[in-house]
Order: structure tokens, then sequence, then C-alpha cells
């Protein structure tokens, strides 16, 4: 009952005239800000930061935590419309809802993300209300070996999004770990391939710049190339019958993902150095796994489109529990809030909730407004996003080719990644006619960077012996699921293999 009567001072705190104004223009601003490829809510919070320190402190920290939420939502606007990830959270999205737009369903896309946003804002908001200190400790007991094992277990859930070509899947997963790989080594320190000693290879290749290229440069390409120049102007419905059906549809089809999104990627998203961007990819790779309708996934499924949303908005939101109650940031965007909290006078940590109790029980009831807001902003705006696709692509091609440009420049202001990104759009194009599959090499440069340093300072840290994967309490179980996943389809190919000799003989 306590946390009831502290829940409601916040929302008295956050429905302030001041605060609810804050909310309404941070929500609209991160919809777009979300929307636009290359900015994402890093860059947004960041670049509107300075203007917090015109308004109090509590105020300052609602307004970023709602252009959070709305980038969360703004995501899936351009993954959907136009093929091309507005931030790297909403990669996944691009997989099934690009196809239900191409095939005329942009709506059934657009509703099932907000809804799954929604849904998952919703009920990561309650757990972080309910078990905030308990799901620190469980943060805080997660070191390299359980942060590899599941990991493992993300590499095990997309093995299968390849489909039944298990070579051509780990090939594709090889080739996003050797760019995974490219930079300075985080451990000693020393640059490591570097191709051609370009100088612009040592920071790395950047995720985003790698996903707008594949699915912004390759997809127009692709379509180009499969409709040989006669190309079909989308000419989607958008009514409100329409949407209302579009949102029974997408919760009927999409319910399992929601449902798997809204916690795995609150789990994921309050552990130190995940963030939205992995919990997001696992829950995909996971719905696809336990669907029935796995086939369809990659093809146009809302569940596609509701796993990845769900999660991105729950991770968002879990990733703000151990900045507010150990000082650690849980994914970039809370790293920027946490120096701002420092800016404005505040320190984060256990004591936070005691010593400024209004202050966070304003930011947490905050959330709930936030989230509330930001799917009726979505929604409202729907209309607007389907009128893009109506666009001939004569217009629409130079649009992507622009937007997909800026977003490559924007991500780390190179014109190395430019020229980069151009680069993976041919490749991608190329490997899509020989038919490999792209996700397994988008999803490996996403968790490479986390699963290598975390599975050597596991090693260094047992002097090399591989069973401290098994024997602690946490990674053991975790590693077991991930080996007996990743060994299904190779015991299904051969079965079927099997299946196929005897059935000749048998004839």
């Amino acid at each position: 009952m306590e946390i009831l009567g502290l829940l409601a001072d916040g929302f008295l705190v956050a429905l302030q005239p001041t605060n609810l104004l804050l909310i309404i223009v941070g929500v609209t601003l991160g919809l777009f800000i979300g929307a636009m490829p290359g900015l994402g809510s890093v860059n947004g919070v960041a670049i509107l930061l300075p203007i917090t320190f015109l308004v109090p402190p509590a105020s300052a920290i609602i307004f970023l935590a709602a252009i959070y939420y709305g980038a969360m939502y703004g995501g899936a606007i351009s993954s959907i419309t136009l093929g091309i990830p507005g931030a790297s959270t909403a990669v996944a999205t691009t997989f099934d809802g690009r196809p239900l737009a191409l095939n005329g369903r942009a709506s059934l896309a657009l509703v099932t993300a907000a809804i799954a946003s929604f849904v998952g804002g919703t009920v990561s908001i309650i757990l972080f209300t309910a078990f905030a200190p308990p799901l620190a400790s469980v943060a805080l007991s997660f070191g390299p070996p359980e942060i590899f094992a599941l990991m493992l277990l993300a590499f095990a859930t997309f093995v299968g999004l390849g489909g039944d070509d298990i070579p051509k899947t780990i090939f594709s997963i090889c080739i996003g770990l050797v760019f995974a790989a490219v930079g300075f080594d985080e451990i000693s320190g020393a640059p490591r391939l570097v191709f051609f000693d370009i100088s612009g290879f040592l920071h790395g290749v950047n995720f985003l710049v790698l996903a707008i290229g594949v699915y912004g440069i390759g997809e127009m390409f692709w379509t180009i190339d499969s409709t040989r120049g006669k190309i079909e102007t989308l000419n989607p419905k958008m009514t409100f019958s329409g949407i209302l059906a579009d949102s029974k549809e997408g919760m009927k089809q999409g319910w399992m993902g929601t449902t798997i999104g809204s916690f795995l990627g609150f789990f994921v998203g309050i552990l130190p150095a995940a963030g939205a961007t992995p919990g997001s990819l696992m829950s995909y790779g996971v719905t696809k796994l336990v669907s029935k309708r796995s086939k369809e996934f990659g093809k146009g499924h809302p569940g596609g489109v509701a796993a990845p949303e769900a999660a991105n908005n729950s991770a968002s939101t879990g990733s703000m529990l151990p900045m507010l109650t150990l000082g650690i940031p849980g994914s970039p965007t809370t790293a920027i809030l946490l120096g701002g909290m420092v800016i404005w006078g505040l320190t984060p940590g256990p004591r936070l909730f005691t010593d400024q109790s209004e202050f966070v029980w304003g930011l947490i009831g905050s959330f709930y407004v936030s989230n509330f807001f930001a799917l009726v902003i979505n929604l409202s705006f729907i209309p607007l996003f389907i009128w893009m696709l109506r666009m001939p692509f004569t217009i629409m091609a130079p649009v992507i080719f622009i937007l997909s440009v800026v977003g490559g420049y924007a991500a780390t202001r190179d014109m190395h990644d430019v020229w980069l990104m151009l680069a993976f759009g041919f490749g991608a194009y190329f490997l899509r006619k020989l038919d490999y599959p792209l996700a397994p090499a988008v999803l490996a440069i996403v968790l490479g960077p986390i699963a290598e340093p975390t599975l050597r300072q596991s090693l260094l840290f047992s002097s090399g012996d591989p069973s401290i994967f098994f024997t602690r309490p946490i990674a053991g179980p975790i590693t077991v699921i991930a080996i007996i996943l990743i060994l299904l389809p190779l015991v299904k190919v051969i079965l079927d293999r099997v299946r196929g000799v005897k059935a000749p003989a048998d004839a």
C-alpha cells in the first residue's frame, strides 16, 4: 500500500501543467527523432540536454525520459514505411514490418508496433515500480560468464533465422562477427582487422551504418532489380474502422511476441552494457523459435513486429533501473541521463529513493503518462506515415538514398562511414541474390562486441577453464539451454536426411 501511495504522489507531480506539457512535447519530438535514420534517442537526448537547465531537475528528467519513450516508438516508423531502421533498436522491426508494408498492410504493422510498444512499456513500468531494489541486485549478480551465456543463448535463438540452410546461416553469422571485431581490441588495446590500413576502420564498424546500408541501400537495389523497373505505387487504405480491425488482428497474431518482448526486454534492459538493441533482437529470435507459424516470420508476420517493439520499449524502462538504484547506466541514453542528474546535483544510488523521494516517484509517474501519450500521438500520426507510402517509387528511391546517406553520416560524422554504408548496401544486395540470409549477420555484429570481451574476461578469470560457464548457478542453466537450441536445427537436418534415405529404400 505504501508503494501505491508514493505512486499516487508521483502522478500528481507528473500531471502538473508544466510537466504534462513537457511530456507531450518530449514524446512528440522523440517520435520524429526516432523516425529519422541516424538520430535515435541517444542523439536526441544529448542535443536537447542543454534546454533542460531552464526548468527544475524533476521536470528536466521527465522531459528527457519522454523523449526517450517517444524515440523508442518512432524507430519503427521508418523501419516499416521506408525499410530504413530509425535506430539500432528498430532493426528487428524491419524484418517483418517492411514486408507487411510492401504487401499493403502498413497500417497493420504500424498499429501492431504502437500497441506492442504500449504493452511492453506498461509491463516494464509495473515491474519497475514493484521490484526496483531486488531487480537491481539481480542485475549486479550478472558477471562476464552470465552475460556471455546470455549472448550465446541469443545466438542460439537466431541460428534458425536463416531457414533450413544451416551452412549459409553460419557463414552469415561469421561475417557479422568479423565486422564486429574491426577496430581496437577492448582488452589489449591493439588495432585489428584494419583493412588496407584505412584509418576509418580504427573506430570499428558502427552497427547503425551497417543496418542502414543493408536495409536502406540494399533494399532499394533489390526492389529495383526484382521489379525490373515496373514498380507499382503502394496505395494502402486508411480508415478508423480499419485501425480498429488492425488493432484486433495485430494483438491476435502478436500477443505471444508482445508477451515475450515485454518480459525478456525488461530483463535484458536492466543488465549493464546490454540495452534495448540486444533485447529486441533476442525477443524476435525467441518468438520465432516458439511460434507455430515460424516460417511466416521474415515475410510479414505481425508477431515479428510486436516482439521487438514490445522489447525495446520494455528495455528502455529496464535500463533506467540500474541508473537510478545503482548509478550504473544500462544503455548509452541512460548514460547521458545519468550525466544530467549529476549536473543537476542529484546523486543516483540506493539512497536516491529515500533522499529524493518526490523526484523518483514523480519520474516513475511520468513513465506511465509518457507511455499513454506516446500511444495516442503515435496512432494519431499513422495517417501521415501511411501517406508516405503513396509516393511513387521514383520519388521514394531518392528519398531513401538521401536519408540513408544522412543517417550514415549522422551516426559518426565521418565520410568513411558513408562509403562503408554504400559498400554494405551493394554487399547485401549480392548476398541476397545468392540466397544468403542477412538477419544473422546483422544480429552477430550487435552481439559480437558484447560476447567477445565477456568470453575472454571469463576465461581469464578461470585461468582458461571453460567449465566456468557450466558451474556457476546462473550461467550454467543458460549455457545448457543455448547449446540444446544450437543443436536442435542440426538434429532436425540429420533426421530429415535419414528419413529421405529410408523412404526410397522402403518404396
